[in-house]
């Protein structure tokens, strides 16, 4: 039996969307992407930045998405390998193709047949990234690779990584040689044992999630694994801190636009979703958020935004920094438990 709500998105002309923190324009402006979107639609969103890790949604809403309840959400935007979770559970309503032509059209390539969801029937990109290295100028000399971050003596005590397991375990997976995208049990063994001797000897600081800019604008850390949207915003305000690509490459992710089951205003959902795959939309969004843009011609739409951010490859990569791009391979339940809780044992968390 489908676990769907009947949609009342015709006589109820409203939408609850669930995004992370920093990942919209001040809403409150009346030349904002969301009051243009009220405006122009005449639904009302009730927007809230209540997502701030994805394990921590996802144990937030299980039990009620398990049990065919609703979570009063029309749209949770969450992480690749969440996203593909969220589907294979059977969790997320597909969207409706016809209601979202500017998804289907204006998708950027890189973004396009992602395996667990191939023909975009469940989930739209919202913004993507890039993992990669920040370090401060002003503290340290030039942090080159992740392989530093974990044996430099400089770096000792002062490196963060984040606390998003497929994150930091992608680049230890690339240390030891291995294929994130592919890799064997005694590959992953071999990663999490060097991370496990690496905290073990005092190089890492912490395991962190959104803050950690905080700490290495304020030289509290002097170098860290980092989202390349969170440098561009910081960077802006102090020069000194600066965004790498490392030697082992760059992870790719997107957070998703999804629909979860018993959410009742889809049609509005789809709006919204349609409407921030217009290019003119798009580039006013990227231009505050500062993380990779999804939308095609959003890059020739900049000019009237925001020249100076036309350019800016860790909005718009180019094919070059794109070649060394990586992802995490998708985990079935077993492997996420076992993990998980690997990942726990060295991290603490």
């Amino acid at each position: 039996m489908q676990c769907r709500a009947g949609d009342v998105s015709s006589s109820a002309k409203e939408l609850v969307v669930s995004n992370w923190p920093g990942y919209m324009d001040p809403p409150r402006k009346k030349t904002s992407t969301i009051s243009v979107f009220q405006e122009q639609t005449g639904i009302e969103v009730s927007y809230t930045d209540d997502i701030g890790d994805n394990a921590e949604f996802y144990a937030k809403v299980r039990n009620q998405l398990g049990s065919c309840e609703p979570i009063d959400r029309d749209m949770i935007i969450l992480t690749d390998w969440m996203a593909a979770r969220m589907i294979s559970l059977g969790w997320i309503q597909p969207l409706q193709k016809d209601r979202v032509p500017n998804l289907h059209a204006n998708l950027i390539k890189p973004l396009q047949g992602v395996q667990w969801d191939a023909d975009l029937s469940y989930h739209a990109p919202w913004q993507s990234g890039l993992t990669g290295i920040a370090y401060n100028a002003a503290k340290v000399d030039e942090v080159g690779s992740f392989s530093d971050l974990l044996t430099r003596s400089d770096l000792k005590g002062r490196v963060t990584l984040l606390s998003e397991m497929r994150d930091t375990m992608a680049f230890m997976l690339r240390v030891e040689g291995a294929d994130p995208d592919d890799f064997t049990q005694e590959q992953w063994e071999n990663a999490i044992d060097n991370l496990r001797g690496v905290v073990a000897g005092g190089q890492i600081r912490s395991f962190i999630g959104n803050d950690y800019m905080n700490d290495l604008a304020a030289g509290n850390i002097v170098a860290c694994e980092a989202w390349s949207g969170d440098v561009i915003a910081v960077a802006a305000e102090n020069p000194d801190i600066r965004f790498v690509v490392p030697e082992e490459g760059l992870s790719l992710w997107s957070d998703n636009m999804m629909v979860p089951n018993q959410a009742v205003h889809q049609e509005n959902a789809e709006a919204w979703i349609d409407y921030y795959y217009q290019p003119e939309v798009a580039a006013k969004l990227a231009a505050w958020v500062n993380y990779i843009c999804p939308v095609q011609g959003a890059q020739e739409a900049m000019e009237k935004v925001d020249p100076s951010l036309v350019d800016n490859t860790l909005i718009f990569p180019d094919e070059e920094m794109l070649a060394t791009t990586f992802d995490f391979m998708p985990l079935d339940d077993r492997q996420s438990i076992d993990y998980e809780r690997d990942w726990a044992s060295v991290t603490g968390g």
